[in-house]
């Protein structure tokens, strides 16, 4: 006796994998849920997409339920392939092919941090490329004398303490678990019991995902995000444009908060957390001086600076070569006698950066400025140097058109090989 087809609604599906999610694990917010259960869901539909995000489960400490929320990720998701460690080789391979498996990796901060992160970093390579389809790796194979295009692309879940590799991060949904609170109660988790149940909640997944094969993959959803935060979201928001009710709404607010809280606590490279604080230590001042730019970089406990470079410190030269990649130089700068005082220089001239010229890398790389804490920014008025001041910054005497300090408007010496020296504040 054939049985009567089943119509699958697309909410009452979500809603039941969201009921699963939270049986069995505490996540830290409304969105988190919404948007693990939209992820586990895209990965039924892997063959429509155009990206394949990745999802980080991290958490701080042990206990905190990533590993078992991984469990409830492999239960409902298409095509789970789950390791420990396995070598990137092996990696390869499982995925390569035209309906490629869902990677799942426990303890991912084995693999990435510490001693082990150089020798996986072709593994931490992999799984950049393959967020974005059609970008294959391309090895020589030996044994039949000719070139190999191996496949990368495949959704991923990566479960560890603590962060991913930022380049990972930047194109994953990021959860990050914490441990449960006293009250917090979950239902306990056991394979051969309640496996069962997850496997028909992902068979009706993938029959009511392939039975939109078509739509999915055409669909452009309006997204809240923009550039590869867009890339990595879209497969999520077109599953929850797909099922409708509230889940479109839901899942735009899932990606709008996670990516926001992603990116107040992600990891920033050396290079923008250097920009950030050299505009921090600029204040309103036009130009600093090398010297005077080092120290109030350094001055600051929180900071990396003091203990760059295995514990020399940030010298000049590591300072010119980490902002040169930004179009950035210093040069030679013409300081008003007041300000080569308050700078405790030997002479009105130095070697020193100009404001303007960082003007363009902060408007391109840095967080925006608070409007209230850029109001409110005042120069500092503590003791003249950052060596006499126990790490606070020195001030910054701006002088302004208008109001110019007594014998400072004799013209500036020209050499004339190479025309005027610059002052601080551009002009000649």
């Amino acid at each position: 006796m054939t049985q009567p087809h089943r119509t699958i609604e697309g909410p009452a599906i979500l809603d039941r994998l969201h009921d699963a999610l939270t049986r069995y694990v505490v996540l830290p917010s409304p969105e988190a849920i919404d948007a693990t259960v939209l992820w586990i869901a895209a990965t039924h539909a892997q063959q429509a997409w155009a990206h394949a995000p990745r999802l980080v489960i991290r958490a701080p400490e042990k206990r905190c339920g990533k590993s078992r929320l991984l469990d409830i990720v492999e239960g409902t998701c298409a095509n789970p392939l789950i390791t420990v460690n396995a070598s990137t080789a092996a990696v390869y391979r499982s995925i390569g092919s035209d309906d490629p498996p869902t990677l799942l990796v426990d303890e991912a901060d084995t693999i990435f941090g510490g001693k082990a992160a150089e020798a996986n970093e072709e593994l931490r390579g992999l799984l950049n490329a393959g967020h974005q389809r059609n970008r294959p790796t391309i090895r020589w194979d030996n044994t039949n004398r000719k070139v190999e295009k191996i496949a990368t692309f495949a959704m991923a879940a990566l479960a560890g303490i603590g962060a991913m590799p930022d380049t990972i991060e930047d194109r994953a949904v990021v959860i990050r678990m914490r441990r449960r609170a006293p009250g917090e109660q979950v239902k306990p988790y056991r394979h051969r019991r309640d496996g069962v149940v997850l496997r028909q909640l992902a068979n009706d997944l993938t029959e009511w995902l392939h039975a939109h094969h078509a739509v999915l993959e055409k669909a452009e959803p309006d997204m809240p995000l923009e550039d590869r935060a867009a890339d990595t979201w879209e497969p999520l928001i077109a599953v929850a444009d797909l099922a409708g009710g509230d889940w479109p709404d839901r899942g735009r607010e899932a990606a709008l908060t996670l990516t926001a809280e992603r990116d107040s606590n992600g990891v920033t490279s050396d290079r923008v957390r250097l920009l950030t604080d050299c505009r921090r230590a600029f204040g309103t001042a036009d130009a600093l001086p090398t010297v005077v730019l080092l120290d109030r970089l350094k001055a600051d406990p929180e900071a990396p600076w003091d203990e760059y470079s295995n514990g020399a410190g940030l010298t000049a030269m590591r300072l010119g070569m980490l902002l040169k990649e930004y179009d950035i130089t210093s040069g030679n700068i013409r300081f008003t006698p007041e300000q080569a005082r308050s700078y405790n220089l030997l002479s009105d001239q130095a070697k020193g950066y100009q404001r303007g010229d960082f003007q363009d890398a902060w408007q391109r790389y840095c967080p925006p400025l608070d409007p209230d804490t850029e109001a409110s920014r005042t120069e500092p008025s503590q003791p003249s140097h950052p060596s006499s001041s126990q790490g606070r910054l020195a001030p910054v005497v701006r002088l302004k058109p208008s109001q110019p300090t007594p014998n400072t408007e004799i013209p500036p010496p020209v050499d004339h090989t190479r025309g005027p020296v610059t002052d601080a504040r551009g002009t000649a």
